[in-house]
């Protein structure tokens, strides 16, 4: 069994920041740690799509539409995942997911999504 638990997102206005927390519990591998692990988001009438994701060897890729203004990153001791988001916008606002990603298409996580944690930016 994998979970997900997402967390710290929130309100925050225009230009604002926040930093996600993804907590992965794993019965057999340290996902978090070791393994492809992407966050997601789905705004409202809108797919879920992959905004970053890191790799094995914590190399990092990032959507077009987040390039410079979000971080992802790891703690290997603490099987957690986070997404650092700077100078969000209003567009910004979705629901945001982690999981691992498939290899072969990113965009598909492997497990079950967790809850998610909701970010709105508003002015």
């Amino acid at each position: 069994q994998v979970q997900f638990v997402e967390s710290g997102g929130g309100l925050v206005q225009p230009g604002g920041s926040l930093r996600l927390s993804c907590g992965v519990s794993a019965a057999s591998r340290n996902i978090g740690s070791t393994y492809r692990m992407g966050w997601y988001r789905q705004a409202p009438g809108k797919q879920r799509a992959l905004v970053a994701r890191i790799y094995g060897d914590d190399s990092t890729n990032y959507a077009d539409s987040v390039k410079d203004r979000f971080t992802i990153s790891r703690d290997h001791a603490k099987n957690t995942v986070y997404l650092e988001m700077n100078s969000l916008k209003p567009e910004d606002t979705a629901v945001y997911y982690c999981n691992e990603f498939n290899v072969y298409n990113p965009e598909y996580g492997v497990y079950s999504w967790g809850q998610g944690t909701q970010v709105t930016v508003s002015s």
